[in-house]
């Protein structure tokens, strides 16, 4: 599933998030520094994909654009600290298929290779995969969470709590944990902040939210859903 990704980003603090992120993503991910090594790179490597900054040394970004567009189909992500509408219409003129302004959010930008790459048939786009633990159903490609059948409406910070634990249950994630797969680089979210989404959820979800059948506390840990039958304990000690 796994697509051949350039990154070409002159912050280098900035181009290792964007690796780490494509990386578990299941890309395999090349970094580079200035123009001239994208292009270079562009031509021996043959990526999928290049997530590319307008703003680098020896050869901008919109001159790389226009040079790999002339010579490849290859997708183009422009990132970019321009956001005036004139700077947006020009990348996407010279050939890029999409483009994004910083700062930005590493889960939105993976989330955009992941379209780019399913527009331009480099990856298949299979359907994800409804999770069901007891009478609780979790479908990621509907964004709908049913329980014994009934639909019920949730926030996307609480449908992202609910597919992080759904999908492993009987793993125990820390708050931590959570806020990273479920929240990704948003920023300034507290622990606290978990606590009340999961509150909110009990209320949707459960028979007793004080007594939670779903969604379990762990003292001392965090949160999980219970793999076994409904009606097990809602809480378990440290």
């Amino acid at each position: 599933m796994g697509a051949r990704v350039l990154v070409a980003e002159d912050d280098r603090k900035q181009a290792d998030l964007l690796r780490v992120y494509l990386e578990r993503e299941g890309h395999s991910v090349l970094v580079v520094g200035d123009g001239r090594a994208a292009l270079d790179r562009s031509r021996a490597y043959r990526p999928d994909l290049v997530v590319l900054d307008v703003m680098m040394p020896l050869v901008d970004g919109l001159d790389v654009c226009r040079i790999l567009r002339a010579e490849s189909d290859v997708a183009i992500l422009l990132l970019t600290a321009r956001s005036a509408e004139d700077d947006l219409l020009l990348g996407l003129d010279i050939g890029a298929d999409d483009y994004m302004t910083k700062p930005f959010s590493p889960r939105e930008l993976t989330a955009r290779v992941r379209a780019l790459l399913r527009r331009s048939g480099r990856i298949s786009s299979p359907e994800e995969e409804v999770l069901t633990v007891g009478e609780l159903t979790v479908d990621p490609g509907r964004f709908e969470v049913r329980v014994a059948g009934r639909p019920v409406a949730v926030t996307a910070k609480e449908f992202g709590i609910l597919q992080v634990l759904a999908a492993e249950p009987g793993r125990v994630f820390t708050r931590a944990q959570i806020i990273d797969r479920a929240f990704g680089f948003d920023h300034y979210v507290e622990e606290r902040t978990v606590d009340a989404h999961v509150m909110n959820l009990r209320r949707k979800i459960e028979d007793d939210p004080a007594a939670p059948r779903y969604v379990q506390t762990v003292y001392g840990r965090g949160y999980r859903i219970s793999p076994g039958s409904p009606g097990s304990p809602g809480q378990v000690a440290a």
